[in-house]
């Protein structure tokens, strides 16, 4: 299978410097120096799509903007790039999302994937109206989808579950293409849900060793539901020409982390329910000592910012044998971010995706496919 790269839409503002927020955050977020105007963030999705990626992650939260909104605007300044949205099952009913999915489609040529986000975080769930605890947030996604599956293959659904309950609820026009689903979690809970419901399970940049571990048990789990499930990794990136050149910019970074917010981000996702969340906390145990955890796998994001915090650091040739040494476990699908984005955009089409084409790995979505030779017939 040739690989897939997506992007990122930093719809929290962007910068040359690393932009707080992510998950478990909270008030610690920041929005850069380039606010996310759909403007700047179309500029992203133009590059993104010139140079080959596939689809652009849009986060959920009360950190940034709304990621259905936003895309759905920059969609009409774009051409082929698809747009993998993430969203929180329990803000919206399983019908609406089931209707908004297929609206979209319809509206912008089937390119939508969508990142269900069960939501790690109690505090921000609360603040949206949702009380249930961890546990009962898995279940429910668990319903939700559900629902939304059936709803997508044109049945009128009856559904009377723990958390979700619908009556006799249809679509008057089912999405075609059905938008696939995206998923992570690193909670026993998540797992199964992964393994019963999802296309893609998303993993944070981890040593490949935990990659692989992770792979082995959600592989397992959907082959006792009859299933099989694709596997992606979200990273950051920094390439460059040289080796020296990507470190000196993450060491660049790296200085203008102000010791005091360091401190109180961290703090703040210290007190995070993720399971993914305390992994990434793991990795660099909250100071800049010993940062290069892995060949080329720096943990220095996860310092100011939440959720995926590693970044592939190093020339395009070791990007590249990194990207491969993952794809070796059995992973095809990599969604990717840097700072800025607009630039590191480039750096990365420009710089590691044409190697990766060198090696047959990879292609350009806009590529046609060269049809299968015509069978002669014997005379």
């Amino acid at each position: 299978m040739s690989l897939t790269f997506h992007w990122f839409l930093p719809t929290n503002g962007d910068s040359r410097d690393v932009v707080g927020g992510g998950h478990g955050a909270g008030a610690t977020s920041s929005a850069g120096d380039r606010p996310p105007s759909v403007h700047y963030l179309s500029q992203i999705a133009a590059a993104a799509e010139a140079v080959g990626f596939e689809a652009a992650l849009t986060p959920t939260g009360a950190w940034c903007e709304d990621a259905w909104l936003t895309t759905a605007m920059i969609s009409q300044r774009t051409e082929r790039l698809k747009f993998l949205v993430a969203f929180r099952p329990g803000f919206l009913s399983p019908t609406l999302g089931a209707q908004m999915a297929a609206t979209y489609q319809r509206q912008t040529g089937g390119r939508l994937l969508l990142n269900v986000v069960t939501g790690g975080e109690s505090r921000e769930q609360r603040a949206y109206g949702d009380f249930l605890d961890k546990d009962a947030r898995y279940e429910r996604t668990g319903e939700f989808l559900e629902i939304v599956r059936g709803l997508w293959a044109g049945k009128t659904v009856d559904f009377d579950g723990k958390h979700l309950r619908v009556e006799k609820a249809t679509l008057a026009q089912p999405p075609n293409p059905v938008p696939p689903i995206y998923f992570g979690g690193s909670s026993p809970i998540a797992g199964a849900i992964a393994a019963e419901h999802t296309e893609v399970y998303l993993t944070w940049g981890e040593p490949p060793a935990q990659v692989a571990a992770k792979i082995a048990r959600i592989r397992e789990l959907a082959a006792q539901a009859g299933r099989t499930v694709r596997f992606g990794i979200r990273l950051h990136v920094i390439t460059r020409d040289t080796s020296e050149a990507a470190w000196a910019e993450a060491n660049r970074l790296l200085a203008g982390f102000e010791p005091a917010k360091v401190a109180e981000i961290q703090a703040s996702l210290a007190k995070s329910e993720s399971e993914g969340q305390r992994r990434m906390l793991a990795l660099h145990n909250g100071d800049g000592a010993n940062l290069e955890i892995y060949p080329n796998l720096w943990a220095g994001i996860g310092l100011v910012r939440g959720g995926a915090g590693t970044a592939l650091v190093g020339s395009h040739d070791e990007v590249a044998a990194r990207i491969l040494e993952y794809h070796a476990l059995g992973l095809d699908e990599f969604v990717l971010s840097g700072y800025p984005h607009l630039e590191e955009a480039y750096w990365f089409g420009e710089g590691v995706l044409p190697r990766l084409a060198a090696r047959g790995v990879w292609r350009h979505p806009a590529e046609p496919v060269a049809p299968a030779p015509r069978a002669v017939s014997a005379l």
